[in-house]
C-alpha cells in the first residue's frame, strides 16, 4: 500500500496500514490525510493527522452520545492511531510540544476505547523503583474468578501500549489468554511524560511486571508467558533470563548482541567499549545524511537513550548483550526469524545460546509475512506462535 514518495514519511504511514485488519485504520482515512501532506514537510504531516484523528474521534463522541457502543469504540481505536502517527516524525530531544500534545491525545482516546471495547481493556499502572509503569490488562471475558495463562508483551524502541494492543492482546484474547502490556523506560509514557530513558538490565524492568502480574486473581501464575517484539526481542530474553517465574518466552525477532550488527570497521568495532565517542562520530557522520537512518539513530535512539552523539550510541550498545546470560534462559523459547527483517539476522545465535528448549520459526518472502514483526501477515505470526503457546502452556488444549 503506498501512500508516499518520501520514504521515512512511508514508513511512518506503514504503522496505520498495518492495523486495518484489526480495525485500528481505515485505508480511506489514511490515503485522505496523506493527499494533505506534502513531501518532507512534518508540520504538514502534524497537522493532517491530527485533524483525521480529530474527526474521527468526534464522531466517535457523537455515537457515545447517542449509546452506539461498538461504532464508539471503533472510532476512538482509529484515532487512537491517527494521533500516534502525528507525531512519529517529531521524535527527538528536547521533545517536541506538538508530541506532548498528540500523545495525549492519544492515551485519551485509547482510554475512552478501553471502557467502550466488547472484552474488558484496564489501564493499569505497575510499581517501579519509586513510580509506576503504564500499563493495559485485557481479558477475554468479564469473569475476573478465573485465573488465565497470560502472555506478557515487552515493547520496542518507538512503540508504546496503545500500538502493541493490536499486535499482541488482540489474538490473545481471541484464544482465551489474559494479556498484560507494560511499557519500561524508554517506551510509551514512560519516556514522554516521564522521562524514563532506556536500560540494558531489562531483568529490572520485568520482575516487578511479574511481580504485578502474580497479584492479579485474573492471571494463573504459574502459565505466565513473556513476548517481546522488535527491539523488544533483546528486552525480553534478558529480562526472563532474571526472573524463573517466565513459563515460556517468545523473542520476535530473536536479538542477541546487537551492536555486532552496527556496521562498524573493525578496527573500531575492536576497540568498544573503551573507545572515545570522538572517534565514532567521524566515522558515523554521514549516517544522518540519510532521513530514515537519520530518525531511526539520531532522533529516536539518541532520546530514548538519553545521549548527544552517535558514537555515545555506539558505546551504549555494547551494554546490550545476551552472550553472558542467555544460558539462564530455561523456560521452553520461541525464537523468530524473518528473511526480511535484517534485525533477525541473530536469531540462530540467541537459539544456540539458550539454556532451555528452544524452537526457531523462520518466515520467508513466499509467506506472505513481509515487514518488521511481520508486519503484513500478523495473523500467520500469531497462528504460529499461539499455537506454540497452546502446547506450551496448555498442553495442546486450545480454547
Amino acid at each position: 500500500m503506498h501512500l508516499f514518495d518520501d520514504p521515512l514519511f512511508q514508513m511512518h504511514a506503514e504503522r496505520a496500514l498495518m492495523l486495518i485488519a484489526r480495525g485500528g485504520a481505515e485505508y480511506g482515512e489514511c490515503a485522505t490525510t496523506a493527499g494533505h501532506i506534502r513531501s518532507g514537510d512534518r508540520e504538514s504531516w502534524y497537522r493532517a493527522w491530527s485533524a483525521t484523528a480529530s474527526r474521527v474521534a468526534a464522531a466517535a463522541e457523537h455515537s457515545a452520545e447517542r449509546g452506539h457502543r461498538v461504532s464508539a469504540a471503533g472510532g476512538f481505536w482509529r484515532a487512537t492511531t491517527y494521533n500516534r502517527m502525528s507525531y512519529q516524525p517529531l521524535f527527538g530531544s528536547p521533545v517536541d510540544p506538538r508530541l506532548e500534545a498528540a500523545f495525549k491525545r492519544e492515551r485519551e482516546c485509547f482510554s475512552r476505547y478501553a471502557a467502550l471495547a466488547s472484552r474488558p481493556v484496564e489501564l493499569v499502572e505497575v510499581p517501579f523503583e519509586g513510580t509506576t509503569l503504564p500499563g493495559c490488562l485485557c481479558l477475554p471475558d468479564d469473569d475476573r474468578g478465573v485465573a488465565r495463562p497470560t502472555l506478557v508483551g515487552v515493547n520496542g524502541y518507538d512503540s508504546n501500549i496503545h500500538e502493541m494492543y493490536w499486535a499482541h492482546a488482540l489474538p490473545a484474547v481471541r484464544r482465551g489468554y489474559a494479556c498484560l502490556l507494560v511499557d519500561g523506560p524508554g517506551q510509551g509514557r514512560a519516556l514522554v511524560q516521564q522521562g524514563l530513558r532506556m536500560r540494558p538490565d531489562w531483568e529490572t524492568v520485568l520482575r516487578p511486571v511479574i511481580d504485578y502480574a502474580t497479584g492479579r486473581p485474573e492471571i494463573d501464575a504459574g502459565r505466565i508467558a513473556v513476548m517481546g517484539w522488535s527491539f523488544g526481542g533483546y528486552l525480553a530474553p534478558r529480562g526472563v533470563s532474571g526472573d524463573d517465574r517466565v513459563a515460556a518466552l517468545i523473542a520476535d525477532p530473536g536479538l542477541y548482541d546487537p551492536v555486532d550488527v552496527l556496521p562498524l570497521p573493525p578496527a573500531l568495532r575492536d576497540q568498544l567499549p573503551d573507545i572515545g565517542p570522538e572517534a565514532l562520530d567521524e566515522y558515523l557522520a554521514p549516517v544522518a545524511d540519510d532521513p530514515v537512518m537519520r530518525w531511526r539513530l539520531v532522533q529516536r535512539a539518541l532520546w530514548v537513550h538519553g545521549l548527544d552523539s552517535l558514537g555515545a550510541y555506539v558505546i551504549e550498545m555494547d551494554r546490550y548483550r545476551l552472550s553472558g546470560v542467555a544460558g539462564r534462559i530455561t523456560c521452553p523459547t520461541l525464537v523468530v526469524a524473518n528473511d526480511d527483517d535484517p534485525l533477525s539476522v541473530q536469531a540462530e545465535l540467541l537459539l544456540d545460546g539458550l539454556g532451555g528448549p528452544r524452537t526457531l520459526v523462520r518466515f520467508r518472502a513466499e509467506d506472505g509475512a513481509r515487514g518488521h514483526c511481520q508486519g503484513w501477515n500478523r495473523s500467520l505470526f500469531d497462528q504460529r506462535a499461539f499455537d506454540w503457546l497452546d502446547v506450551t502452556l496448555r498442553g495442546g488444549e486450545t480454547s
